[in-house]
């Protein structure tokens, strides 16, 4: 049987860099697909140039049987090639339905059909059952959550024959992706093939039929999903032994050093009291629009509190900047690491110093030998693959400029550290690295609060677990006496079933 999809011997370098080394990849129709490989290891370039973004320098490309060389996202689109990119390719100051028929409208007569638009664009939330975004919004409105929802509606618009799926779950709750889930089993029953890319192993190995590996921008391995072990497939990853997925690092849990008090934002968080001992990981679970990130931003000084009372090691604190809370030793990570997190125009050494240049200094001016140095120090130490300080760092893989954006954190010595996913868009080998580097914080008696949406990192990471539903923090406990069933229930709430779908 002729495969949907072919991909042979396909080259692209970018200078001197090989991002692929005659790369081979096919699909059947109506197969889900796992592509599988580090950060940097070469799979957002071979899909960028089956979706039209890059030109190839070498290899074939075919299309049920039929030579294919899309020249632009366009031309791949019309032909059946859907994208849903791992960085957000939305247009934030057109509306939710705007963006999700872009480029697709509905025309009669050589005018948009504007009912016939609308109506497309709600069936597609509601497939996602998230009908309840409104479709007039400004995209720049949504939280990032909701914006990886319309992304993916956007893809389900037409017909396509290949939907190419870059991290769709990274920003997703574990009810979201079960959503996600079901949709992508409706589309294999239509016959569409799903690529499926993800640093989440266990999502591939119940989603997926096969997986093909690509190491260092070479197709290493390829094979049958379900009977293939995970320690196997990470091997071929990273090309050795990763003994521990969660490792964890011995520490004590001390003092209270950050504490919040019926917390509220001027929408969310509703309320939120809590409070962070010396050396604990504390993980903040819930669905979308449960005020997580909202509460974080809130306590940084980023967004302004209506109520509740904050205390930073044991000090009253409750109003304050960004750049104080910074002074007091608190550090935020940011889950939109291109609009909040990161400069994408300077070096990876501006980026991870540009908080605490004061050591790197000298009679007034940066030294910059010094911070090169530094930055180098803590590559290494993250294992960050880049060509060196001077990089731009708009030229690395998400996964590297997430570490980079952790590392500024570290430089500026902060010892509570607010972390809103992490580990979001990072392969497995490094979110290894990231885990053990937590550990090794907190065992240095730094306070950890950690925001994310995958409950498996959660569990194994952290020392105790609090769960947020519809902005109030309904929950706390030990991580040892949760389950993720008890997670998502306390998620939900009572009489919630329909929270999933709330923006």
């Amino acid at each position: 049987m002729t495969p949907r999809l072919r991909m042979t011997g396909v080259r692209k370098a970018f200078g001197a860099t090989q991002a692929l080394r005659g790369v081979s990849f096919e699909i059947g129709r109506g197969e889900v697909h796992a592509l599988i490989g580090e950060n940097g290891a070469g799979k957002s370039t071979l899909m960028k140039i089956l979706s039209g973004a890059y030109q190839p320098d070498a290899g074939s490309l075919e299309l049920d049987g039929v030579p294919f060389s899309p020249e632009t996202p366009l031309l791949a689109r019309q032909s059946g090639i859907a994208m849903i990119y791992q960085e957000l390719t939305l247009a934030p100051d057109l509306s939710v339905e705007e963006n999700i028929l872009l480029g697709s409208e509905p025309a009669r007569f050589g005018w948009i059909n504007r009912p016939r638009r609308r109506e497309l664009a709600r069936r597609a939330l509601a497939e996602l059952h998230h009908d309840t975004i409104p479709l007039d919004a400004p995209v720049r409105q949504l939280t990032i959550a909701e914006q990886q929802v319309v992304e993916i509606a956007r893809a389900l618009i037409g017909d396509p024959k290949v939907i190419i799926m870059d991290e769709p779950t990274s920003s997703l709750t574990q009810v979201d992706t079960e959503n996600l889930f079901a949709v992508i089993g409706k589309l294999r029953q239509r016959g569409v093939s799903v690529v499926y890319i993800s640093h989440f192993l266990e999502e591939c190995q119940r989603l997926c039929d096969r997986f093909t590996v690509l190491r260092d921008g070479e197709s290493v391995g390829t094979g049958d999903m379900r009977s293939t072990q995970l320690p196997e497939i990470i091997r071929l990853m990273v090309g050795r032994e990763i003994t521990e997925i969660y490792p964890r690092t011995p520490h004590t849990l001390g003092a209270t050093v950050f504490s919040l008090k019926n917390v509220a934002g001027v929408t969310k968080p509703r309320s939120v009291s809590l409070t962070l001992r010396a050396g604990e990981i504390l993980g903040v679970a819930g669905l979308i629009g449960a005020g997580r990130t909202e509460t974080l931003r809130a306590c940084f000084g980023l967004d302004r509190l209506s109520a509740g009372t904050v205390e930073v090691f044991g000090r009253e604190a409750t109003r304050a900047t960004p750049t104080s809370r910074l002074d007091s030793g608190i550090g935020l990570l940011s889950e939109n690491r291109k609009e909040e997190g990161l400069m994408l125009n300077r070096s990876l050494a501006d980026n991870l110093t540009m908080t605490r240049l004061a050591p790197l200094a000298r009679g007034g001016f940066i030294n910059r030998r010094a911070q090169q140095d530094c930055t180098q120090r803590w590559m290494e130490r993250l294992e960050v693959r880049a060509q060196g300080p001077g990089q731009p760092i708009s030229e690395l893989s998400g996964g590297n400029q997430q570490k980079i954006a952790i590392g500024r954190l570290l430089h500026h010595e902060a010892k509570i550290l607010l972390l809103d996913e992490p580990t979001r868009g990072i392969d497995v080998g490094s979110k290894a690295a990231i885990y053990r580097l937590i550990g090794d914080l907190a065992a240095e008696g730094k306070s950890i609060l950690f925001v994310s949406s995958y409950l498996p990192e959660l569990l194994g990471v952290c020392d105790t677990i609090a769960v947020m539903s519809r902005g109030v923090l309904v929950e706390s406990r030990r991580a040892t006496d949760w389950t993720e069933h008890q997670i998502i229930s306390a998620a939900i709430g009572s009489g919630a079933n329909d929270v999933s779908t709330r923006a």
